[in-house]
């Protein structure tokens, strides 16, 4: 099984200490969203978990202690910096901060682990087509070397964000073919694979990819190990990424981006983060008497003939 520690929230920057506390004691409970009362164990096992994979704004917090997992464990990295200020991502780092510690990421776990996401893409009377693309052109050109792809996405309009963010101007099919012709274009130009994320949309006429954007074939490549072939339904709509259990919770991402699709206002986030306890195996609050603890389906997906790669084998 895949464990993925931020699709909910950025585990890595807001609840590092957590994060190693659980990793050091061997397991995690991850609460159902939609059953409340229904808690899941999953066990923090080489044996069992065949990946953990990051995603992060942020990897700064973690990485003097980052070897803790990644001498142990398959990891993958997806690291997203974007265009936008601090008027859109309140909690996210400069540009160029972002980028020196990418650059230290990928010298500790090999630039084949790490994957550069520049998404959403969303358009307002600041951030327009042409300041995405001059943005781009210049982070590709110092990002490129450190990473092993770019994955973009288009923001979808969910109905949260006409009051977290009413200024987004609703893409065009031509502005997205405007865009998708300039990233791919830059792109080239840098050697940078570039590839779409949950979209059925294709803009291989760009040179850009279509696949998902954590795949096993991608994850085994960069970790030097062999899946079996599963057939699998992804991860929602336009999805064709491999399923994963994420150990996070919604509503818990100080960040306060304003585009969040977790988060239902940056004001709740805030107020759950205060219940957070780094010694809880949940990531907020901890077990109640009324809740039921069931043991997760953990099986391997990987092929038997493997080994685990070492990061002294990227040095």
């Amino acid at each position: 099984m895949i464990i993925n520690t931020g699709g909910r929230t950025d585990t890595v920057q807001y609840y590092t200490e957590w994060l190693l506390n659980r990793f050091d004691e061997g397991y995690v409970l991850s609460r159902n969203p939609m059953f409340m009362n229904k808690v899941t164990r999953y066990e923090l096992d080489p044996k069992v978990v065949d990946c953990v994979v990051f995603c992060s704004k942020n990897y700064r917090p973690i990485l003097k202690d980052l070897h803790r997992i990644t001498d142990r464990f398959n990891t993958y990295f997806f690291y997203t910096i974007t265009a936008y200020g601090k008027d859109v991502e309140p909690g996210v780092p400069s540009i160029d901060e972002s980028i020196e510690t990418l650059k230290e990421l990928s010298s500790m776990v090999g630039e084949q682990r790490v994957v550069w996401r520049y998404d959403p893409v969303l358009l307002t009377e600041k951030y327009t087509v042409e300041r995405h693309l001059d943005t781009f052109s210049d982070m590709a050109s110092r990002i490129a070397p450190y990473v092993s792809r770019c994955i973009f996405s288009f923001v979808e309009m969910y109905s949260k964000l006409q009051f977290n963010m009413p200024e987004i101007i609703p893409l065009r099919d031509e502005q997205k073919q405007m865009l998708a012709q300039g990233l791919g274009a830059i792109a080239e130009d840098n050697d940078l694979i570039l590839q779409t994320c949950g979209t059925d949309a294709d803009y291989s006429r760009f040179g850009i990819h279509h696949s998902g954007c954590m795949t096993l074939e991608t994850i085994g490549e960069a970790n030097g190990v062999r899946f079996r072939e599963l057939k699998h339904n992804g991860m929602r709509k336009g999805c064709h990424c491999i399923e994963s259990r994420d150990i996070g919770w919604y509503d818990t991402c100080p960040n306060g981006c304003r585009y969040c699709y977790a988060n239902s206002n940056p004001k709740v986030a805030f107020d759950n983060y205060k219940d957070h306890d780094p010694r809880s195996p949940l990531l907020l609050g901890n077990l109640k008497d009324a809740d039921i603890v069931q043991q997760g389906n953990q099986n391997s997906f990987i092929r038997s003939d493997n080994r685990l790669t070492k990061l002294d084998d990227f040095n």
